[in-house]
C-alpha cells in the first residue's frame, strides 16, 4: 500500500477511536450529536472518495463497476449531508416522515445494479444486455414496491406509523436481497475477486446488523446519536474506505468467459415473477383497508407500473427472438457447411483410393516400359535394317517414351510432392529440359532453334516441377512435330512487362480442330493436368492461342520475380541438372 494511503487508513481509525472513546465518555448532548454526525459524514466522504480514484484509472465494464459503486455510497453520504442539517445546523430532531428517506432506500440500487454486471466474468454483448433488461426489470419493479408501500403513508394520507413500519420492513428486505446478491457474487468469483466480494459482504453485513440493532433500540427509547449503537454503523463506513483502498485499478482481473446459463435463467425468472405479480398486488390494493386516496394512488400506480414492466417484457423478447433467429440461421449454415465438408470428405477419400492405385499402377508399368525402351534402342543400333524398319522401330522407341511420359505424369498427378519455391533461371531449365529430351528430337532428326532474350529470366518456384513442365511440353509438342513432318521446333524465351513468356512452336500449323487441348489435340489429357496444376501453383497459366501466327504449338506465362526478391535470393536449379545444350 503506497505511502499516503498508510496515512489515509491510519486517520479513518483515529476517527473511529475517538467516537468510541465520545460514545463511552460523553454524555447524550449537542456535541456528542455534532461529534458522530461529523465523524460519519467525514467516514462516508472517505469511503466515496477511495472508490472515484479506481473510476479514473479503469475503463470499459470496470470502470461502470466502480461508478455503480460510488453512486451507492455517494447517495448514503448525501443522506447523512441530510441528518447533519437537521441535528447539526437546524439543532432539531430528524421528522418521522423524512423526505431523505428515499435517497437510504435508493443508495442500495446502484449497488445492486453494479453486482448485475458481473464484472468478474466476461461475456458477451447478447447476454449482457439480457442480464442487464432483466435486472432493470428488476429494479423497476422494486422502486414501485417503495412508492406502494410506503409514498402513500407520506404524501397521500400521512400517517407515521404505518410509514415507518413499511420503510423499516422494505429496507430490511433490500439489505436482505444485497447481501443475497453479494454472496452469489462471492460463490461465483475467484482470486481477487473472491476477496473483494468478501469484504463488500462483511461491510453490509455490518451495516444490516447495526441498523436493524439502532431500530430496535429506537423502538425503546434507548437510542440517540453519538451512542454505543452508532459504533458497528461507523465501523461499515470506514470499512468502505479501506475497501476501495486495498482495490488495484486492475485488480481484480477478470476471471474468463462465462454464458448466460443458470445465474442468468434465475434472473430471467425472477423478472417474469416480478411482472406477473403485478395483478396480485393491484388486487391487494383494492381490497386492503386503507382510506379511499391511498386506494387509487395504488390502483393507478400499478396499472402505470404493469404498462412499463409490460414494454419491458416486450423489448426482451423480441431480442430474444433476435437472438433465436440469429442462432437459427447460424445452424443451418452450419448444418450446410458440414455437408458440405462431409461430401468433400468423401471426395478426398475417394481420390485418394485411386491415387493410391494408380501410384501402384504406375510403379508396375514402368519395368516393362523401361525395357521395351531398352530393347527399341538396342534393335536400333545393334541390328541392320531398310529404311522402313528403322522407321517403324523409331516409331516404336517414340510411342514408348511418349508412354513413359505418360506414366510419369500420371504418378505425378497421383502423388504430388510439395513445391519447395526458390528464384529459377528459365534459360537455364530450358537448355536442360531441352537436353534431356536430347533422344527423342536426334532419333527424329528434328532440329531445335532455341532464342531467348537478353535479359535475365528469374522466376519463384520449385525448380523440378517447373522442369517437369517444360519436359513435358517439350515432349508433346515433338509429337506434334511428327504429325506435321516437320523439321523444326522453335523453343523461345523474353519477358514481356512483369511475365515470363516461354513459347515453343513449329514452322508449320496443326489444323484448328487439332490445336485443342479440350479434344485431346496436341497434349495428353494427363499430361495437360499435371502442368496446369503445377503452373496454377506457380501463378503462372498454360495457352494454346488460337488464331495466332503460324505453327504456335503452346505458351506458358510466369511471373518475373521483383528486383528486391532478385537480390535477396540465390538462383537454384534441380540438383540433378545435366551440363546446358549449346
Amino acid at each position: 500500500m503506497r505511502k499516503y494511503y498508510k496515512v489515509w487508513a491510519a486517520t479513518v481509525a483515529a476517527c473511529l477511536a475517538v467516537l468510541t472513546i465520545a460514545a463511552l465518555v460523553l454524555p447524550q448532548s449537542f456535541a456528542l450529536t455534532a461529534l458522530s454526525d461529523g465523524i460519519q459524514f467525514l467516514l462516508l466522504l472517505s469511503g466515496t472518495l477511495s472508490l472515484i480514484h479506481l473510476i479514473a484509472r479503469t475503463n470499459g465494464r470496470l470502470r461502470l463497476f466502480w461508478i455503480l459503486i460510488a453512486a451507492g455510497m455517494g447517495l448514503w453520504f448525501c443522506y447523512q449531508v441530510l441528518w447533519v442539517y437537521f441535528e447539526v445546523f437546524l439543532r432539531a430532531e430528524v421528522p418521522d416522515l423524512f423526505v431523505g428517506d428515499i435517497v437510504l432506500f435508493l443508495h442500495m440500487v446502484p449497488l445492486m445494479a453494479a453486482l448485475a454486471l458481473r464484472p468478474h466474468v466476461q461475456e458477451d454483448e447478447y447476454a449482457a444486455r439480457l442480464r442487464n433488461l432483466d435486472f432493470a426489470l428488476l429494479l423497476v419493479w422494486w422502486v414501485y414496491l417503495y412508492v406502494l408501500a410506503v409514498i402513500p403513508w407520506q404524501y397521500v394520507v400521512p400517517d407515521a406509523a404505518p410509514y415507518l413500519r413499511n420503510l423499516n420492513s422494505l429496507y430490511l428486505i433490500e439489505k436482505v436481497a444485497l447481501l443475497s446478491t453479494i454472496l452469489f457474487s462471492w460463490r461465483s468469483s475467484k482470486n481477487g475477486w473472491r476477496k473483494f466480494y468478501a469484504s463488500l459482504f462483511g461491510a453490509c453485513l455490518t451495516y444490516a446488523v447495526s441498523s436493524y440493532v439502532a431500530n430496535w433500540a429506537l423502538g425503546r427509547g434507548m437510542y440517540y446519536t453519538g451512542s454505543l449503537y452508532d459504533i458497528p454503523l461507523a465501523i461499515s463506513m470506514a470499512w468502505i474506505t479501506i475497501i476501495g483502498l486495498q482495490t488495484q485499478p486492475r485488480s481484480p482481473q477478470t476471471e474468463g468467459r462465462s454464458a448466460y446459463t443458470h445465474d442468468g435463467v434465475w434472473l430471467a425468472r425472477l423478472g417474469m415473477i416480478a411482472a406477473f405479480s403485478m395483478p396480485l398486488f393491484g388486487v391487494w390494493a383494492l381490497l386492503e383497508t386503507v382510506p379511499d386516496q391511498i386506494k387509487s394512488f395504488r390502483l393507478e400506480l400499478t396499472l402505470g407500473a404493469a404498462i412499463l414492466i409490460g414494454i419491458m417484457v416486450f423489448v426482451r423478447q423480441h431480442l430474444l427472438d433476435r437472438e433465436l433467429l440469429r442462432l437459427l440461421t447460424h445452424s443451418q449454415q452450419s448444418f450446410s457447411n458440414l455437408k458440405h465438408l462431409q461430401a468433400q470428405i468423401t471426395e478426398s477419400e475417394k481420390l485418394a483410393s485411386i491415387g493410391q492405385l494408380v501410384a501402384g499402377a504406375a510403379h508396375e508399368l514402368n519395368n516393362p516400359i523401361t525395357a521395351m525402351l531398352g530393347y527399341s534402342d538396342l534393335l536400333l543400333l545393334s541390328q541392320p535394317m531398310n529404311a522402313e524398319q528403322n522407321r517403324l522401330a523409331a516409331k516404336i522407341g517414340q510411342h514408348t517414351r511418349r508412354t513413359k511420359s505418360l506414366v510419369a505424369s500420371l504418378l505425378s498427378f497421383a502423388k504430388p510432392t510439395p513445391a519447395t519455391f526458390a528464384p529459377v533461371d528459365l534459360k537455364t531449365l530450358l537448355r536442360t529440359a531441352v537436353k534431356l529430351s536430347q533422344s527423342q528430337w536426334q532419333t527424329r532428326q528434328t532440329e531445335i532453334q532455341m532464342e531467348f532474350s537478353d535479359a535475365l529470366l528469374l522466376v519463384r518456384g520449385d525448380s523440378n516441377q517447373l522442369l517437369q513442365v517444360c519436359v513435358q511440353i517439350m515432349n508433346d509438342a515433338l509429337s506434334a512435330v511428327d504429325r506435321l513432318q516437320s523439321g523444326r521446333l522453335i523453343v523461345s524465351a523474353e519477358s514481356v512487362e512483369e511475365t515470363a513468356v516461354i513459347q515453343i512452336s513449329t514452322d508449320k500449323s496443326l489444323p484448328p480442330e487439332e490445336n485443342n487441348p479440350a479434344s485431346g489435340g496436341i497434349f495428353s489429357g494427363l499430361g495437360l493436368n499435371a502442368c496446369q496444376a503445377i503452373l496454377k501453383q506457380h501463378r503462372g497459366r498454360l495457352l494454346c492461342p488460337e488464331g495466332a501466327h503460324s505453327g504456335v504449338v503452346i505458351r506458358v506465362e510466369l511471373p518475373l520475380i521483383t528486383p528486391s526478391q532478385e537480390k535477396s535470393s540465390e538462383v537454384t536449379m534441380p540438383a540433378w541438372q545435366t551440363q546446358p545444350f549449346s
